[in-house]
């Protein structure tokens, strides 16, 4: 589909200039009041079912000392867990399909999400760490996967089809070793890493609530402040050189960007599956919009992860199921469709 660009350029009064696309900007609203309705709907599930008015009027301060406890405490911590680590993974899929230039780009496929499970199954398995050991685990098994993708991807630069190819590889390399590590566990211990591997928001606290904050907080506006740079390297590098973009560099930065936020993710949820890839790919469907769409992407993946969480709960009756069960299955089916699309428009 022919589109055309109705984006219109607003000026600051510090003569920064800011382009915005009105259908974009929409889209970014309404997915902002879905992730928030279908946190506020989250926040009101459970055995102690508490309405919406009332969630809404406890969150204002005004609720019960039962109704803070339970959504205060108990269950607020875990939609924000959910909002941030869905947030993270769509920026972080979108800035690996723009550096790729594929939109099988993303860390599922990279196998980031694989080498965070190998960093966390090791501190699990051979160390029988604790909770916050495991999180520095699996950070520094996504950040020591990810420079092993760059470095082995390395020939006069990055280029995107051979980083898919070589992140493939390493993928089914670090399943392997997850599959390896597995099978040298006892029972508790491998009980426990495949609770992990599923991808769950179950128990959450405030304990895995600000560490991915502060990350966002400070990798998120270095993300966008690079957007520009980011554009420009998908019209190609000799492009971008003339028009004065540091590619190599802004390359790197966004790729590190994008490791730790899927890294942290991972730390704080476990490899939750397949909104990586498909948040991006929808976002940019309903943006009609060129360009690695960024805040949309980001909107995108943490309307669907509460939203799945909460099918998790509800859409299964009294088997509830971890969300990472939710996002593999309607991840896989949307990664069968995009590849059948993709043959037929002849571009794999």
């Amino acid at each position: 589909m022919k589109t055309h660009s109705r984006s219109r350029a607003v000026r600051t009064p510090g003569g920064l200039s800011v382009r915005l696309d009105p259908r974009a900007l929409t889209v970014v609203v309404l997915l902002l009041v879905a992730a928030c309705a279908a946190g506020i709907a989250l926040i009101g599930t459970g055995d102690a079912k508490i309405p919406a008015a009332d969630v809404l009027r406890t969150l204002a301060g005004n609720g019960s000392a039962y109704q803070d406890f339970i959504v205060n405490e108990l269950r607020l911590p875990r939609v924000l867990v959910g909002l941030l680590v869905g947030a993270a993974l769509g920026l972080g899929g979108a800035l690996f399909q723009s550096i790729s230039r594929n939109p099988l780009g993303s860390p599922d496929v990279l196998g980031l999400s694989q080498g965070s499970t190998a960093g966390a199954l090791t501190v699990i398995v051979l160390l029988s760490g604790s909770a916050s050991q495991v999180t520095v685990g699996a950070l520094a098994g996504g950040l020591a996967t990810g420079l092993a993708v760059y470095l082995l991807a390395w020939k006069q630069g990055v280029h995107g089809y051979r980083m898919v190819l070589v992140g493939i590889g390493v993928n089914a390399v670090m399943t392997a070793v997850n599959g390896y590590l597995l099978t040298k566990a006892d029972l508790v211990d491998a009980a426990r890493a495949v609770v992990w591997m599923t991808g769950s928001l179950n128990g959450r606290d405030w304990d895995q609530v600000w560490p991915l904050l502060a990350l966002c907080a400070v990798l998120v506006p270095l993300v966008l402040v690079n957007a520009r740079g980011l554009r420009m390297m998908e019209m190609g590098d000799d492009i971008s050189h003339a028009l004065g973009v540091r590619v190599q560099w802004v390359r790197l930065l966004l790729m590190v960007s994008a490791v730790l936020l899927t890294a942290a993710a991972t730390a704080a949820a476990g490899p939750v599956s397949f909104v990586a890839l498909t948040a991006p790919q929808l976002a940019r469907r309903l943006t009609r919009s060129p360009g690695p769409n960024l805040v949309p992407s980001l909107c995108m993946g943490a309307a669907l992860l509460v939203a799945a969480d909460w099918a998790s709960q509800r859409a299964f009756g009294a088997d509830q199921l971890p969300v990472g069960v939710v996002t593999g299955v309607l991840g896989g089916a949307y990664l069968l469709w995009l590849l059948v699309t993709e043959r037929r428009a002849g571009r794999i």
